[in-house]
């Protein structure tokens, strides 16, 4: 009930106020489990993709949101819920483990699934390698993965900042790319490189970022 009520708000504000350019919608199937594969600019991104995608787009965000106390954490708590997040620690040492999990149980459900391959925002534009978990899902789970690329989003909320700003957006949808049979006696540790190497080439072909050859790691705090 929080969803439809939420979703009945929130996507359509963000497409009045941003207006965002949005190219290929049609690649994003109606139903069955999907694994969006977005390159990741800015905290917004999440919003962003399920506030054009006809459907339900469950993405995990981090814990923080949900544990928040007084009426600022039952407004944080409620918005995201409300959006179809799901929270994960990523201070856990098992985090990563227990959210493949979680993916895998939302594709089962027949739900889509939106992924940042890089793991974390890029800070400088450029895009990361991707890290093999949005291949172990597409493997395991027998689903087709779309490519997202965005551009723009990274002026809407910049990095390490609480400021929003009305600024072009472009949410671009590549065509599915199904890896059912293509990588039957592949060693498995290769066929995740290669599937997770295909998918970021596609996103890179939709935004025209400069790869950066190295994995995005997380800032220390």
């Amino acid at each position: 009930m929080l969803y439809e009520v939420m979703h009945g708000i929130v996507p359509p504000l963000m497409r009045a106020v941003w207006r965002p350019t949005v190219v290929g919608l049609e690649h994003v199937p109606d139903t069955g489990g999907v694994i969006l594969a977005s390159n990741h600019l800015s905290f917004v991104d999440s919003v962003a993709i399920p506030a054009v995608v006809k459907r339900k787009v469950v993405f995990l965000t981090k814990s923080d949101y949900f544990t928040g106390t007084g009426p600022k954490g039952l407004v944080s708590r409620a918005f995201f819920e409300g959006l179809g997040m799901l929270p994960v620690d990523r201070d856990d040492s098992k985090a990563a483990i227990a959210s493949l999990q979680t993916a895998l149980e939302v594709l089962g459900r027949g739900e889509a699934f939106g992924i940042y391959p890089e793991g974390t925002r890029s800070r400088d534009g450029r895009l990361y390698r991707g890290r093999t978990g949005v291949a172990h899902l597409a493997l395991t789970a027998g689903v087709p993965v779309v490519p997202v690329g965005l551009t723009g989003t990274e002026h809407v909320m910049a990095v390490d900042s609480n400021r929003l700003r009305v600024v072009p957006v472009t949410i671009e949808f590549g065509k599915p790319i199904d890896f059912t049979g293509r990588f039957d006696g592949v060693p498995l540790g290769r066929a995740r490189r290669q599937v997770t190497d295909e998918v970021m080439a596609a996103i890179r072909a939709i935004t025209g970022q400069v790869e950066a050859g190295v994995y995005n790691d997380r800032p220390v705090a």
